[in-house]
């Protein structure tokens, strides 16, 4: 328990050893007595006095809700404390693990002669490096993946099972869950005498340091400049992002996200699940969008937007609520102001 004091700076709870033993992580309903806990909402509050965790994390502003007796921590953000613990606990965890146990290059995968292989590299069976491919030291690139020509990777990234990597440079500790898609084709059409005539893709995907891209997601290389990806941003499952994006630093990108072509997205901004941005436009830095958006024009820095069409958020709100109150009443807006 001290050890997790002086990792995370918690305080001990009224009456908790600082020498009670934790081995893991789990929640309220399933853990056992040497696991570690959590509690940051009153929705789970009956669950307290129930639970077998060794030791539970707690927000402070919920402290009152500790039952007696019951060892805990106090923390300003519980679950900032409990995921400190799980990444310490299980640092594993933190990265698609490699298919295979060996180290180097299988003999079953294929490395084109001209690759540069930094030292402790691992390519596992059946992977692709192709022409003049850079892979830096402490990469893993798994069981199915393909490196294509000319690609640099840099140290310490780790490839997931059949990952494409293409008309890309990753730069350190870029991971890559399984399945992605880096520097396909954008999606550019003009029409033409015949039907639609394709645009050509010329461009590069550039993946900058710490970035995360969740499973099956697909980032386009950009058509006539690179698709950016900036550093520390945190992409979730199946997001498409389209040619000439540009993203900038440390910012969030939840599950079935499309973002359109050309369309640039500041530093620390969050982009709520399902959302639809379209192309051509600017999201300020800071903003945020709620999930199920869409996103037709410029969202200013610092914003907080949701709904279709996106709009400020206490607006969206109180469309909502009239909305709501209008047909709880069973009458329509033509009605109100007929009365």
């Amino acid at each position: 328990m001290s050890d997790i004091v002086a990792l995370t700076g918690a305080e001990l709870g009224a009456s908790t050893a600082p020498g009670i033993r934790l081995t893991g992580i789990g929640p309220l309903d399933r853990a056992g007595p040497e696991d570690l806990s959590f509690f940051d909402s009153p929705r789970y509050a009956t669950q307290l006095p129930e639970t077998r965790a060794g030791c539970v994390v707690v927000a402070r502003k919920h402290v009152a809700l500790v039952p007696k007796g019951l060892p805990h921590l106090v923390a300003a953000n519980a679950s900032v404390v409990f995921a400190a613990v799980g990444r310490r606990l299980f640092p594993a965890a933190l990265v698609p693990a490699a298919v295979s146990a060996g180290v180097g290059v299988s003999p079953r995968a294929e490395v084109d002669p001209t690759a540069q292989i930094e030292e402790d590299v691992t390519i596992e069976a059946f992977a692709v490096v192709g022409r003049g491919v850079k892979i830096g030291r402490g990469t893993i690139v798994s069981h199915g993946a393909v490196i294509a020509a000319g690609c640099m990777i840099g140290r310490d990234c780790r490839i997931g099972a059949q990952v494409v990597v293409s008309n890309a440079l990753l730069g350190n500790r870029v991971i890559l869950h399984p399945g992605v898609k880096i520097g396909q084709d954008g999606f550019g059409y003009v029409p033409g005498r015949a039907g639609l005539d394709k645009v050509v893709q010329i461009g590069r995907v550039i993946i900058q340091d710490d970035v995360e891209i969740g499973a099956n997601a697909t980032i386009d290389r950009g058509a006539i400049r690179d698709t950016v990806i900036g550093e520390g941003t945190k992409i979730d499952n199946q997001v498409q992002i389209g040619h000439n994006v540009a993203v900038g630093r440390h910012s969030v990108i939840v599950a079935q996200v499309g973002i359109s072509g050309s369309t640039t997205v500041g530093d620390g901004v969050m982009i709520g699940g399902q959302t639809g941005v379209n192309g051509h436009v600017t999201i300020g830095d800071g903003a945020q969008l709620a999930a199920l958006s869409g996103v037709a024009g410029d969202v200013p820095k610092g914003a907080r937007w949701g709904g279709i069409p996106a709009r400020p958020v206490r607006e969206w709100l109180r469309e909502v609520r009239f909305l709501t109150d209008l047909a709880k009443k069973g009458r329509s807006p033509r009605n109100e102001r007929d009365d």
